[in-house]
């Protein structure tokens, strides 16, 4: 009996895992769609870049809300997606950078460069970047193992500042309407 309710479990896990990965993917199919059918407006390059932005950022906001949720006994079910939606999180902000280099800069990166000092939000958003890739890499279960749950845990303390910095980013980006 025993046996049978884990391996229930195991399955629910797999069935919430596959449902929340296809669910992440939605935003950047729905991005190729209106890429191939011409529905991103009159600058859609600016449009990938900020769609992949708003993006990255709505999953980074979803992994701090799901830790906090997290804390609660009836919520724990949630933990078997969080890594994969801060990874969908890290996917997103890769996508958002890459394209800025690629479609925006055409790998130009003097000028790059001359963005990073001279754009403040363009400086927050890479120093955002900057905290959240040895998030990203040490994601795995053999990360942990390495390093020890205990230094481990204090690493991934810096979503906070990073979460910080890409809000900031994204406020200074807008630059009028904050609603």
């Amino acid at each position: 009996m025993i046996k049978t309710l884990g391996v229930k479990f195991i399955g629910k896990r797999r069935i919430i895992r596959s449902f929340t990965f296809i669910l992440c993917l939605l935003p950047l199919i729905n991005l190729i769609i209106q890429f191939l059918f011409h529905g991103l407006g009159a600058n859609p390059i600016e449009y990938i870049i900020r769609d992949l932005g708003d993006w990255a950022l709505r999953f980074l906001i979803l992994v701090l809300f799901l830790g906090f949720l997290l804390s609660m006994p009836n919520f724990r079910v949630l933990f078997v997606i969080r890594r994969m939606l801060g990874l969908f999180s890290f996917f997103y902000i890769s996508l958002h950078l890459s394209m800025y280099i690629i479609l925006d800069q055409f790998f130009n990166f003097v000028e790059i460069w001359e963005d990073i000092l001279k754009r403040r939000y363009i400086t927050l958003g890479f120093l955002s970047f900057a905290l959240l890739l040895p998030l990203a890499l040490t994601s795995s279960d053999q990360s942990i193992k390495r390093l020890g749950y205990k230094t481990w845990k204090v690493l991934h303390r810096l979503i906070y500042p990073a979460s910080i910095l890409a809000v900031i980013h994204y406020f200074m980006m807008i630059k009028a309407n904050y609603t």
